[in-house]
């Protein structure tokens, strides 16, 4: 008889396939995942093995040396060392650690642990910088705690050094930590910490200054301990750069300004190059080289004179006097008067229904009397040029300001030029919506109202006038140095706007009776030297303002711009003293022009000095 048992339902059949299912479905998830490891991203992480057994250090390549004309360092590296961090080893720096490592590298730790997150989008094993100028006591921390730390390493380094402190700082810059920005989108080239140009000559010719790093190999234990050294790529050293700067004219100009705020350039007219460029109060860039606190960095922002500005460059001020060198080659040119045009001048003038008073009024009340184009000049006739300014409307100072050089950069090779502004219809329609009122004329003829300039587009304006019209792009380079470190430069043709010589010769005659002739600029005279210039003073507020009882330092800018010699022009001065009284600009660029034809051994015994627009004979003549 057959027994026949009864089937368990506490284990459906069912279910033995489903389980074969599911083992199966593990093992090709099992091969899957061995087949993604051994063959698909084997290079990956024979790459990364191979990388937790040789670290990768670098070797930073000396920044080039930063040289005046005459070969003398005006910037340059000293030896230091940097604490570097390996990232991408056994694990992730813990809280505690990150504390650890702070402490002991005298760090905020808050900043070091930002520092690390920002640095988390870069590849991996990239070291980064913590702290750069490492001290003795860096040094013995990390030497002392290898075990600990085997991430953090100390690479020598060459810290940029400027020896002679805040001379010539505006124009050379400072340097600084690249930012995140110029990391992400120059990887290949930076790394976070690197150093770079951040302003000035170190800025515009980083990519010259800057070498190629090279690289150290060394072989480290599963600790991340150092146990040998392998191959080593030695570093490429950047290119030094030589300057037109003249030191002697440079330390010459620097004490000629003194503490008051303001600005020297001094430009050889003949091919534009940049003799000497002052800007006051300036910095320190060894403060910047380190790691310049958050203290440092407030009191140079705050500070209200703005030492980080290049004001040689950047200073926008309205021009004063200055401005009539234009406001007389305009009526020359255009022929709306001849050099004897006259007029009398009582210390006031009514147009348009506005009287506008001279500058002897609020002085002497009372004015210059009959005034020619040149005794205009001399002894800054306000009224006179008052009555240009009518003659010759808005449209056609704008246009031979334009044609001067003002209103534009004038290109000189260092970054952050400011273009100044010439106002005219066009600007009032566009920025205020409005039509041009015809008495604002009055105020741009005499270099006030919206009219904005900056030292060096005056120096280059008179450069450009005295030589009848040529003007050279102001540089601090040699050209032919640039094309040999294989730079391209712009050229250095000069832009051309031909002046009649009868212009020159009458404009010329003016400025030599500036300061030769009784004129406002005899603080520039110096003996055995024919200097010739213009005064300005420009005012911060108007006459108006300042009888209201508002208070504040209102005192006026002064300015001079001058050249020497008269018949040759070797060098043009234009001075900014901030502040000033109207004759504090002048003795400043007659120091500086002093130095540079003593340089030159130039400078002759004393003579009286005669005008060379109306004899041959000159005090000095440049060779």
């Amino acid at each position: 008889m057959e027994v026949r048992f009864p089937e368990d339902p506490r284990f459906p059949p069912w279910k033995i396939p489903l389980l074969q299912y599911v083992i199966a479905g593990l093992l090709l998830v099992l091969l899957a995942g061995y087949w993604r490891l051994q063959i698909t991203n084997h290079p990956k992480y024979v790459s990364e093995s191979r990388r937790n057994r040789i670290r990768e250090l670098p070797i930073i390549a000396p920044r080039g040396r930063i040289l005046d004309r005459d070969g003398h360092v005006l910037s340059s590296n000293i030896p230091a060392f940097s604490v570097l961090l390996s990232r991408g080893g056994r694990h992730k720096l813990a809280a505690g650690e990150i504390k650890a490592i702070a402490h002991g590298l005298s760090l905020d730790p808050t900043e070091l642990a930002r520092q690390l997150s920002r640095a988390a989008k870069l590849p991996g094993y990239q070291p980064i910088v913590i702290k750069k100028d490492a001290s003795m006591d860096d040094v013995a921390f990390i030497e002392s705690h290898r075990t600990e730390f085997p991430q953090l390493d100390l690479i020598q380094i060459q810290r940029r050094y400027y020896p002679l402190h805040d001379v010539a700082s505006a124009a050379l810059g400072h340097v600084g930590d690249v930012s995140e920005a110029m990391v992400a989108k120059m990887g290949a080239r930076y790394r976070p910490g690197d150093i770079v140009g951040k302003s000035g000559i170190e800025m515009e010719y980083n990519s010259l200054l800057s070498g190629t790093d090279g690289m150290q190999r060394v072989l480290v234990n599963s600790r991340g301990q150092e146990i040998g050294e392998l191959a080593e790529i030695p570093p490429i050293p950047g290119h030094d750069l030589r300057l037109t700067l003249d030191l002697k004219l440079q330390l010459a100009a620097d004490a000629a300004l003194g503490n008051r705020p303001g600005a020297v350039v001094a430009l050889d007219p003949a091919n534009g190059q940049v003799l000497a460029m002052v800007s006051h109060p300036s910095f320190d860039p060894n403060d910047f080289a380190g790691h310049i606190s958050a203290t440092e960095w407030k009191q140079l922002v705050d500070n209200p004179d703005k030492p980080l500005m290049n004001k040689a460059i950047q200073a926008q001020l309205a021009p004063g006097s200055v401005f009539k060198i234009v406001t007389s080659v305009a009526a020359l040119e255009s022929h709306e008067i001849t050099p004897s045009f006259t007029i009398f001048c009582p210390g006031y003038i009514t147009i348009y229904g506005h009287t506008y008073h001279d500058w002897t009024w609020w002085v002497y009340h009372s004015g210059h009397g009959s005034v020619n184009l040149h005794r205009a000049i001399v002894i800054s006739c306000d009224v006179y040029f008052y009555t240009l300014g009518k003659m010759l409307g808005i449209g056609k100072l704008d246009f031979y300001a334009r044609h001067l050089g003002l209103g534009e950069k004038t290109g000189v090779d260092l970054p952050g030029e400011e273009p100044g502004l010439v106002p005219s219809p066009a600007w009032v329609e566009k920025d205020f919506h409005h039509p041009w009122y015809a008495g604002e004329t009055i105020s741009v003829a005499i270099g006030q109202g919206a009219l904005e300039v900056t030292p060096i587009q005056l120096a280059r304006m008179v450069a450009g006038v005295v030589s009848g019209g040529e003007f050279f792009r102001p540089h601090l380079t040699f050209r032919n140095q640039l094309l040999k470190l294989g730079a391209d430069p712009p050229p250095n043709r000069p832009a051309e706007f031909s002046l009649q010589p009868a212009t020159v010769q009458a404009v010329s005659q003016g400025m030599w009776g500036v300061v030769n002739g009784g004129g406002t600029g005899v603080g520039a005279r110096v003996p055995g030297i024919t200097i010739c210039g213009k005064t300005g003073t420009a005012q911060v507020v108007s006459n108006a303002f300042q009888r209201a009882g508002h208070h504040g330092n209102f005192t006026p800018n002064s300015w001079f711009v001058g050249y020497a010699p008269a018949s040759q022009p070797a060098i043009v001065v234009a001075v900014l003293v901030m502040h000033g009284t109207e004759e504090s600009g002048a003795p400043v660029a007659g120091q500086v022009i002093k130095t540079y034809f003593e340089e030159k051994g130039w400078l002759h015994p004393p003579a009286s000095p005669a005008n060379p627009m109306v004899t041959s004979q000159t005090a000095t003549t440049a060779p």
